[in-house]
């Protein structure tokens, strides 16, 4: 029994193979090893085989950047950076040891292969023309690459830093206008921070090779002046023969470690110099070089020959260059005129569709909702552009789907002649629903009332709050964000405007087609409830389920809770078909929903109450009339309720506080009705509606004046 227990829980049998541990054990391996290298001698096969490595992997470095789509995919790189340079001075370490010790019986061939190939036979000369190479790679290295690689990664750290908190506020505003997702805002959010943390890291992994290269020239002294000192001292080799020795070796191998050092240089320099560029290197280089205008390579072609017919210049070299800028600048022409011919094609065949005589309808029906532009601001929806706006709109209709349950039609999108050119107009059932004015290339600032220091610019309102607001260019966006304006872009504002214009008007855009669009996709899953609320008889008919629906939006109550709505309806429909009656009725089946809507964090609800007096002369003020429940104040009792609600409200939102009505079910509704006209955003509850988790406060009671009392 114990070695059963021993087996089964006792101790994990690990399933993974060797190959596998090998593989994860890896990384750790290998910087044990590196470590190792400073401090044990190693034998020259070794040091071949690490050298070689070494290359190898500095070539790889390079490659992967180049193929890269983005810099920020290979966030490894700063990390690769730092072992490559402790390998590098690892491999010098050992190097320097063998290249001492051994002296004249040194055999490692990868260092004797690169100090022959660049010292070559040519004796002392051939070892100063080596010198010389190798003093103009570290050069190359210190002055121009990594000097500037450095700078480079030093700037786009701090400039990637410092627009986290605008691209961030940026991101949030696309998602609460139902841009984006939730998800692709924190996906967003999260490719911010990846880039904030790679080009900060970068900043500080540039350093890693200056220091590798600088370190190099300190290396290869060291190694010159103590290998000729043990030479002579030593070994007992002549002065001349010391020095032709060790400098030799130390040239070769200050190369073969410089080499790598030179790649890696490159490819940070790369990486850090295409910061704001996308795809690989190789189409960036196609487009943006090759297939620009074609007078450039004419241009080129002709300077080539030009120089041919100068005395003293190698024409055999300048006219073969002249003829291949030629020929691919005729091969570009070529292709841009047939990619114009389809162009004009296509066009051609468009008009032609256009131009056949179509049979006019008899029934021309409206856009439920439709957005009329001005000439000016087309490049909004020009897909070559980006077409930006049409995105925003379709994201304000998946949001409103989610916020209201309602699925807005498709916003057809057209320019209007008759508009001034920065004018945009939306249209509900060919009906004017709201307007503003778009500046093409500015930013619309909005003082959400912390501002101290105004910001100079063209004067405004904003188009869908009536806040005063402010034009400013391109140039100052960054000065309003940190004054402290809300700085919306023009696509931004547009979507901001169709979003209220939604809220405010869904009871209008709901038909009864979408009405019954809704009913066939609940039978689906629903069928029970469905059929219940549409029975023979005892049911509702279409027209009716849409006048409780429009009810309910017409006060900004969601009905993505349609289930609930239904249920509730077909409840209470066999004792009475009154539209008023169902609509409380539905309205109280989702009153869990309603009351959130409201609350604080904290779940406390802090409402007003109507003056008894007041509240039962309302009630008995209701008149039934063929449109439905109305209420029949007269005209000076109507204007002491509204002077009297008015007040109320107003102390409300001193005070920081959303202002919520709490009234009976019977006077809920009329309460609503008589302050539409004057305070339309203004929530009404009634007693019924408030669930056992939320806690009402009152904080004000809604009475007459005195002197109003008096009259």
């Amino acid at each position: 029994m114990a070695d059963v227990a021993r087996a089964g829980g006792g101790e994990k049998n690990d399933s993974r193979g060797p190959l596998t541990i090998f593989r994860e054990s890896f990384p750790a391996i290998a910087v044990v090893t590196v470590v190792v290298m400073v401090i044990f001698p190693m034998p020259t096969w070794m040091l071949d085989t690490l050298l070689a490595l070494n290359l190898v992997f500095a070539l790889l470095v390079l490659l992967i950047v180049i193929y890269t789509q983005k810099p920020t995919e290979f966030s490894l790189f700063p990390t690769m950076l730092l072992v490559a340079t402790v390998f590098s001075l690892a491999l010098n370490v050992s190097s320097t040891r063998l290249i001492l010790t051994l002296g004249p019986a040194f055999d490692g061939r990868m260092i004797l292969a690169f100090s022959r190939f660049v010292v070559g036979t040519a004796g002392n000369e051939g070892i100063v023309v080596g010198f010389i190479i190798f003093i103009m790679i570290i050069a190359v290295q210190v002055v121009v690459i990594t000097k500037g690689a450095t700078r480079v990664a030093e700037v786009a750290a701090r400039f990637t830093l410092d627009a986290m908190s605008v691209r961030y506020m940026a991101i949030e505003t696309e998602y609460s206008q139902g841009a984006i997702s939730e998800e692709e805002a924190k996906r967003q959010k999260e490719q911010v921070r990846k880039e904030a943390d790679f080009y900060g890291s970068m900043d500080g992994a540039s350093k890693f090779i200056s220091g590798n290269v600088k370190i190099g020239i300190f290396v290869i002294v060291i190694n010159i002046i103590g290998g000729v000192i043990i030479g002579m001292a030593i070994q007992g080799l002549p002065f001349g023969m010391a020095v032709q020795h060790f400098v030799t070796l130390c040239i070769g191998d200050g190369l073969v470690n410089q080499l790598p050092a030179l790649l890696i240089s490159t490819a940070m320099g790369i990486v850090v110099t295409r910061a704001a560029a996308t795809g690989v290197l190789h189409e960036q280089v196609e487009d943006q070089i090759f297939s620009r205008n074609t007078l450039v390579y004419w241009i080129c072609a002709g300077v080539m020959v030009f120089l041919a017919m100068l005395p003293g210049f190698p024409w055999y070299v300048l006219l073969p260059i002249a003829a291949l800028l030629a020929a691919h600048a005729f091969r570009l022409k070529r292709k841009q005129q047939r990619e114009a011919n389809f162009s004009a094609m296509m066009s051609t065949t468009r008009e032609k569709k256009e131009e056949k005589p179509v049979e006019i309808s008899p029934v021309v029906p409206l856009d439920s909702m439709s957005l009329e532009l001005g000439y000016g601001l087309i490049p909004l929806v020009d897909k070559e552009k980006g077409a930006e706006l049409l995105e925003r709109v379709q994201g304000v209709r998946r949001q409103s789907a989610l916020d209201l349950g309602l699925v807005i039609p498709k916003v057809r999108i057209i320019d209007n002649m008759a508009l001034e050119p920065s004018d945009y107009c939306f249209k509900i059932k060919g009906v004017d629903a709201g307007r503003g004015k778009i500046r093409m290339g500015y930013y619309l600032c909005i003082n959400p009332g912390m501002v101290v220091n105004e910001l100079p610019g063209e004067k405004t309102v904003d188009p869908v709050f009536g806040l005063p607001a402010v034009w400013i260019d391109h140039d100052r966006r960054d000065e309003a964000e940190r004054a402290g304006y809300n700085v919306i872009d023009p696509p931004s504002i547009i979507a901001t405007h169709l979003t209220e214009i939604i809220r405010r008007n869904g009871a209008d855009i709901l038909g009864q087609q979408n009405v019954q669009a809704i009913l066939d996709e609940l039978r689906k899953e629903y069928p029970a409830v469905v059929d219940e609320v549409l029975k023979e008889g005892r049911g509702l008919r279409i027209a009716e389920i849409q006048k409780i629906l429009q009810g309910l939006l017409r006060e900004r109550v969601s009905i993505r809770n349609m289930v609930s709505i239904l249920e509730a309806i077909a409840d209470y429909a066999p004792s009475s078909k009154n539209i008023w009656f169902l609509t409380e009725k539905a309205r109280q089946a989702i009153a869990s929903q309603i009351c959130r809507q409201y609350a604080d964090d904290d779940r406390r609800l802090r409402v007003l109450t109507i003056d008894p007096v007041l509240e039962q002369k309302l009630i008995d003020s209701k008149y039934e009339s063929a449109s439905g429940v109305v209420s029949a104040l007269d005209p000076p009792s109507q204007k002491i309720w509204i002077r009297a609600v008015a007040k109320a409200v107003s102390a409300v939102k001193n005070a920081g506080w959303m202002p919520v009505i709490l009234c009976s079910e019977p006077a809920r509704f009329l309460v609503k009705n008589s302050t539409e006209r004057e305070l339309p955003d203004l929530a009404v509850l009634s007693v019924p509606e408030i669930v056992q988790d939320v806690f009402p406060e009152a904080v004000g009671v809604i009475r007459p004046d005195e002197q109003d009392r008096a009259v």
